[in-house]
């Protein structure tokens, strides 16, 4: 087994055994990501002197017997929207091109806190606003399955660095699937936890009531360590809980017997690919045979979520998005007055899609139509949350449904059709609308591409999704090999 393809836990059996250092394996990956990122693109940022350093400190630790945890010496990276102190954090944004904020994301702090080392920052859609990773303003990301293909949005740098093995684990964000997305498409785990599990404190905004911190991982067992380090309330952000942190390695380790898996109806209707109705059929039947009792259950107001999340997203983007205006921070076009420095400065910084959120979000808070839709979607919001709700009372554990419609789609496919790319997020966005939990977990593929499964659950139910995703987890498949595709696509590095 190559050293990149090792869990965290057989890393650190690794470290542990002096088979190899922190700083050696640092090394490794640092000369990985230099030789096969030209082709993924995953990283926009690449921080090789500090994370050489934090691994230096990782084998000190260890010669001393003073290990922080078990993500102690472990090589990561972070979505470039997580606040990382004294290094650039751009959003993949021209507006935020020179920003280097000055302070860490709680979520990052306590990785560091545990003896992360921090490879770098990963790509992304401008401001999270994107299923594909082609709205960066740097360059697009590939598919490490298929280098023609996306790697999913608005996380896919994210998900591509652990599925191109460019690093053992990564944070994404999750608004309306930017997490469970780009984990279906790379073949690796994802989880989007309750909305409140993971502080906010130093992610840059998208659409506040929306957005959530997750986790990419090799299998559901790292998930579940990382997910215990970054969770916790903090008293940085007033919509972090104090709901306790769950034992969800110890959840992984748990039977599925007895428990209810609900099958909504709604997410197996027209506009979704047979053959992905088929894969989520086909974890069911594992489920079953494992013990678990498998209900058809219905979500009434699953059709209105798509229209809804993107009127109250797109609202708060355009609320969260005012204060990039050229004068505090970030990139500045000088003008000789102040309204033509913000209309230079926003012109110039901001990508289409981004300009296209704002204008909607805009419009939907003004005066004459705040009440027509913004006010409207806030209690079709309401309605979708009571269905879950119900379901969820009536004893269901946990809800299996698809991820998308169908697996990875070419890159450029849906560029100048963002009404069709807006439908890859249909089986994802009612989560993030109700507050719940989800995992999305490899099972099978179509045609060589990856296919997940998606596992919702109600809030703070994260040690239900843990047993459920373990019992259905299957061994993780690798990407063909990434520099003979790009000779044999023609791809330059």
């Amino acid at each position: 087994m190559s050293i990149y393809d090792m869990t965290i836990n057989q890393l650190q059996q690794q470290l542990n055994d002096k088979n190899i250092s922190s700083y050696e394996l640092t090394k490794k990956y640092l000369a990985r990501i230099e030789e096969i990122d030209p082709v993924i693109h995953a990283y926009i940022t690449v921080t090789p002197e500090a994370a050489l350093e934090a691994a230096k400190a990782s084998d000190e630790r260890r010669a001393r017997g003073e290990l922080i945890g078990d993500l102690d010496g472990i090589p990561m990276a972070l979505k470039d929207i997580f606040c990382t102190d004294g290094i650039l954090t751009t959003c993949a944004s021209k507006i935020l091109a020179n920003f280097v904020p000055p302070y860490n994301a709680t979520c990052w702090q306590r990785l560091a806190d545990v003896g992360a080392v921090l490879l770098g920052k990963c790509n992304l859609d401008e401001f999270a606003m994107g299923s594909s990773t082609e709205n960066s303003a740097y360059f697009a990301t590939r598919n490490p399955f298929d280098i023609e293909r996306t790697p999913g949005g608005s996380s896919g740098g994210s998900a591509a660095a652990v599925a191109a093995d460019l690093a053992a684990y990564t944070l994404g964000t999750d608004t309306g699937g930017s997490v469970r997305q780009p984990a279906h498409y790379c073949g690796v785990v994802g989880i989007k936890p309750t909305y409140g599990l993971i502080s906010r404190f130093g992610i840059i905004p998208y659409a506040s009531s929306l957005d959530q911190a997750g986790v990419f991982a090799k299998n559901v067992y790292d998930c579940a360590t990382v997910l215990e380090a970054v969770s916790g309330h903090d008293e940085k952000d007033s919509t972090s809980t104090p709901y306790p942190i769950g034992d969800y390695r110890g959840a992984c380790q748990r039977d599925v017997k007895g428990m209810k898996i609900g099958m909504p109806k709604e997410f197996f209707e027209e506009g979704i690919d047979p053959r992905t109705i088929e894969i989520v059929k086909k974890a069911a039947e594992k489920f079953a045979a494992a013990g678990a009792e498998v209900i058809e259950v219905s979500l009434p107001h699953t059709k209105y979520a798509l229209p809804a999340y993107y009127v109250l997203a797109c609202a708060e983007a355009s609320s969260n998005l005012a204060r990039y205006d050229g004068v505090r921070y970030g990139v500045r076009v000088d003008k000789p007055t102040l309204e033509e420095i913000f209309c230079a400065t926003r012109s110039a910084g901001f990508g289409e899609e981004v300009k296209r959120r704002i204008l909607l979000g805009t419009y939907a808070l003004s005066s004459g139509y705040y009440d027509a839709y913004y006010n409207k979607t806030l209690q079709v919001r309401t309605l979708i949350k009571e269905d879950y709700d119900k379901v969820f009372a009536s004893g269901i554990d946990c809800l299996l449904t698809p991820v998308t419609p169908g697996p990875a789609f070419k890159l450029g496919e849906m560029l100048d059709d963002p009404l069709t790319m807006y439908m890859t997020d249909v089986c994802t966005v009612p989560i993030n609308i109700a507050g719940l939990a989800s995992m999305v977990v490899p099972f099978a593929d179509i045609e060589g591409l990856p296919v997940g499964v998606q596992l919702i659950g109600a809030p703070f139910s994260e040690e239900k999704l843990f047993t459920a995703a373990s019992a259905v987890e299957v061994p993780r498949r690798l990407p063909p090999d990434i520099l003979k595709q790009a000779v044999e696509k023609g791809v330059e590095r």
